[in-house]
């Protein structure tokens, strides 16, 4: 599984990165997590608002952290 944190450092970017590899460690899965602040790379992905969650090349938020339960549920779908 391939995780993406999009965001060019603000807050709320880093808190995103911080909740993926603690809901990673809490479900148990292997993941490869990469933080992308490549503005480039993030219009790729026609993201508009940081920090943004990308899985398996899917955007699956933008704008804001997911709750906890919504990012365990965005990992059980791309599993």
């Amino acid at each position: 599984m391939k995780i993406e944190v999009l965001g060019t450092g603000c807050a709320k970017c880093k808190k995103l990165e911080k909740e993926v590899y603690n809901t990673l460690a809490e479900m148990d899965v292997a993941a490869d997590v990469t933080k992308v602040q490549d503005i480039k790379k993030i219009m790729d992905y026609k993201v508009m608002l940081t920090p943004a969650l990308v899985i398996n090349g899917k955007v699956k938020s933008s704008g804001g952290v997911p709750k906890a339960q919504d990012l365990k549920k965005y990992i059980q779908e791309e599993m």
